[in-house]
């Protein structure tokens, strides 16, 4: 799936010194690609599963501890 160049979003919380990624959201696909280096491809999920992972990160399934 390709995504429009407005639809990509950069964390508010990134600046110009981090490695950042970039988030396409659609109803019938989530983008992920590097901000640094768009051009090494895009890693397509469903959005049940971006959002699985999204619910895993603020509720500290993913921490290692």
């Amino acid at each position: 799936m390709r995504f429009t160049a407005h639809a990509w979003q950069k964390s508010s919380y990134s600046n110009d010194d981090q490695g950042c990624v970039e988030v396409a959201l659609s109803s019938r696909a989530v983008g992920i690609r590097d901000t640094k280096d768009r051009a090494s491809g895009t890693l397509t999920v469903t959005p049940a599963a971006w959002a699985e992972f999204m619910d895993r990160l603020k509720t500290g399934g993913y921490d290692q501890g």
